[in-house]
């Protein structure tokens, strides 16, 4: 397995790549070139980006008039902004229209941590899952990464990919296959289930070994594919547990933990569920990404106090 490496360099590598491999495969910038570490792609192919400045309506609007040029469009910004800034012309011109854009959104959920809200994505899900026509990708992984980039580069249609900014240690080795829709099982366990997405998974791989420590057997669900996503499989898993725990940096609506609840709701199953994120009705705090994953109780240690509680019947 590799060390720790940004998911924005990965994307990077990934898009040089398929450039490489034939595919036409333009970035659209919103002034955003730090962000997205999109140097290496500059210097190898530099009348191959389109940076429209800070602008980032004008920058989705662009990526959809390449993209009916018959280019694959990628839009390489920050998730507050792309999401918050651009949203009229992400859920028309792109979403309605079908059109084969690939949208990231870097530094995703709390990444930017003491920039406080304006700078924090925790509603993304919840909106893209409420557009129709979109695929939804979260990673958790490098090695996943570069699997769903490559898919979505494939795959003809708009994509919505939620890169986290921080370097994340490998969690798949080279066996790993990425398949849209499917869930992916990081460990197995029977007392409870802790499902999570994206840079959450690893808090919940922590806390299953800490709890195996206090006998507690706890599953680890990562659902990195949210749209397309089994959820006969999922709900297949979940019911293997007693208890379910959901893990976001999110807020609890409209993510992961809603759609854990949809799927145990709509099959009638009376499994226990508790949502880890932000909560209800509330901002993340303006922190760094420890204090904030602490603060809010889905850290390593949160999801454990968490899940000896309901195990334990605290």
């Amino acid at each position: 397995m590799s060390n720790a490496e940004h998911l924005a360099s990965v994307m990077v590598e990934q898009l040089i790549k398929a450039v490489d491999n034939g595919l036409d495969v333009v970035p659209v910038l919103a002034d955003s070139t730090s962000t997205a570490k999109i140097g290496p792609f500059i210097a190898r192919f530099p009348d191959r980006i389109v940076n429209v400045g800070i602008a980032e309506q004008t920058m989705v609007g662009t990526a959809v008039g390449l993209s009916i040029g018959g280019k694959i469009a990628v839009t390489c910004n920050a998730a507050p902004f792309l999401i918050s800034r651009a949203n009229e012309q992400v859920k028309v011109d792109v979403c309605y229209n079908n059109c084969n854009v690939k949208l990231f959104g870097l530094n995703a959920g709390a990444s930017y941590g003491p920039l406080a809200s304006t700078h924090h994505s925790i509603d993304d899900i919840a909106i893209m899952r409420g557009f129709g026509n979109i695929q939804i990708f979260a990673p958790s992984s490098p090695e996943e990464c570069r699997q769903i980039i490559d898919y979505a580069l494939a795959y003809v249609g708009p994509v919505y990919i939620r890169l986290d900014g921080k370097a994340l240690p490998a969690l798949h080795d080279e066996s790993y296959r990425f398949k849209p829709g499917q869930i992916d099982v990081m460990r197995h366990g029977e007392d409870v289930a802790l499902v999570a997405m994206g840079s959450t998974v690893h808090e919940a791989v922590d806390a299953a070994r800490i709890l195996d420590e206090q006998g507690v057997s706890a599953a680890v669900i990562n659902i990195s594919s949210i749209r397309p996503c089994d959820t006969r499989q999922l709900l297949s898993l979940l019911t293997k547990s007693k208890h379910v725990i959901s893990i976001e940096e999110h807020n609890i609506n409209g993510g992961v933990g809603s759609l854990v609840a949809e799927v145990l709701a709509e099959a009638g199953c009376a499994i226990p569920l508790v949502r880890l994120g932000i909560g209800d009705g509330e901002y993340a705090i303006a922190a760094d990404r420890a204090a904030t994953r602490a603060h809010h109780g889905f850290d390593a240690q949160g999801v454990v106090n968490t899940a000896l509680r309901v195990c334990r019947g605290n």
